[in-house]
């Protein structure tokens, strides 16, 4: 062509810069968790396993719950300061992922493997925090979220897929694959804008928002939750060893669990146009009680996948559903702080749901009752819960008008908003 031309590449929004580092962690971890199928980490017996599984699941989550609740606010308070945790989550990440290629056949597999384990918890703390201040409005922040977790779903099993077949040359190969792929997340890290989350310390109306019975309520309903997140992993993991099921039959439950989640990031945006999200976070309760008891019956591997699909859903569905249910009834707390307090503690949360099963020889049979009556009893309290709150809010007009007037408003957005970036 003769004339010359000028075209420039619209640059990525802060979202988009996000997402990517947030598509290229969840590939790392997949990668990590393929190589890990593969290695000694499931190769010895289920019994010498327990002990290190505790041990380490003690060691590498004690300094996250003593150290987030010190430093978060503090990191919250610096201009660049979650992004930086991203950033050193990934790169660390990388660096330990390096080691575990030579590690891959002695006992440093096992601090190793729960090193990356707290890293990835740190992270997804940092990206709660950092979703506000990256999306252009308020009204967009749910459904942002919710395209965070289809990419989740949809990179893990595009990434499952190499990791698989790369797992024929070794473990080790695997691992080699993910710290290059967390050395790009690292990179693509580097380039989210920075921001800070809290300019000050939450003030008191904030406080007084965050400790109403609607938020704490739904934060103990998906607390629930992500407990039997927890809880399912390391039951079926140790279940899968004690049987002796191929490697094949861990990557089948974890696929089933992204397909889960992917289906609870479809369908609670939609469901939120018409369900108040407080109903759908107790349906997610219900569905899981009645899933475990329906496949109690079915029993076997399969049982285990499924109920792994259904729990995914639920707690991605309810997740999504309590960050609105956050933002409707908080409106004067500063999102990114608060989010990464929740986030913080569900994922405590999840260790205490997941030590049950590594501490305890429990039966798959019994897990799943103990799922079932879990679930069942946080939905009573729940439903209990929210029936004497909104008899006290009833007694008051200003108070009914003005959630009545947020949730209306709430409704206005979704119409209107289409995309986050």
């Amino acid at each position: 062509m003769g004339g010359e031309t000028s075209s420039t590449t619209p640059a990525a929004s802060p979202f988009a810069r996000l997402a990517r580092a947030h598509a290229l962690s969840t590939a790392g971890d997949t990668l990590v968790a393929t190589a890990l199928a593969g290695s000694l980490f499931f190769s010895i017996s289920p019994d010498a396993a327990r002990t290190r599984v505790a041990l380490y699941l003690v060691l590498t989550m004690a300094p996250f719950a003593v150290v987030a609740p010190l430093i978060g606010p503090w990191i919250d308070r610096r201009a660049g300061g979650r992004r930086s945790m991203v950033v050193l989550s990934a790169a660390a990440r990388a660096v330990v992922c390096l080691l575990m290629v030579d590690d891959i056949d002695n006992l440093l597999l096992f601090p190793e493997a729960f090193a990356v384990l707290v890293l990835a918890k740190g992270y997804q703390v940092a990206r709660a925090s950092l979703v506000p201040g990256l999306v252009r409005d308020e009204a967009r922040l749910v459904e942002a979220n919710s395209k965070l977790v289809l990419i989740s779903g949809v990179v893990g099993l595009l990434a499952a897929a190499p990791g698989v077949a790369v797992l024929q040359l070794g473990s080790e190969w695997v691992l080699a694959l993910a710290t290059a792929v967390f050395a790009s997340a690292t990179v693509a890290a580097w380039r989210i804008p920075r921001t800070r989350v809290a300019v000050e310390p939450a003030g008191p109306v904030e406080r007084a928002e965050l400790r109403g019975a609607g938020i704490l309520l739904a934060a103990s309903a998906m607390a629930v939750l992500r407990a039997v997140v927890g809880f399912l992993s390391f039951l079926v993991a140790f279940a899968l060893r004690a049987d002796d099921a191929p490697a094949w039959w861990f990557g089948a439950v974890l696929g089933a669990s992204a397909v889960g989640a992917l289906i609870g990031a479809a369908v609670a945006p939609r469901l939120r146009r018409s369900v108040l999200e407080e109903r759908i976070l107790l349906a997610c309760l219900v569905g899981t009680a009645a899933a475990a008891v329906g496949l109690l019956w079915v029993g076997g591997r399969l049982s285990a996948a499924l109920l792994a699909a259904v729990v995914g859903l639920c707690a991605t569905a309810g997740k999504l559903c309590f960050d609105s249910i956050v933002q409707s009834d908080a409106p004067d707390a500063n999102q990114g702080a608060s989010f990464a307090r929740f986030e913080a503690r569900f994922q405590l949360v999840w260790v205490a749901g997941a030590f049950l099963p590594v501490v305890l020889p429990i039966p798959l049979p019994v897990g799943f009752v103990a799922i079932a009556a879990i679930t069942a009893g946080a939905a009573f309290l729940y439903a209990t819960g929210r029936r004497f709150t909104t008899t006290r809010l009833g007694s008051s007009v200003a108070a009914r008008g003005a959630r009545a007037s947020r949730r209306l408003s709430r409704r206005v957005a979704r119409v209107g908003v289409r995309s986050p970036s």
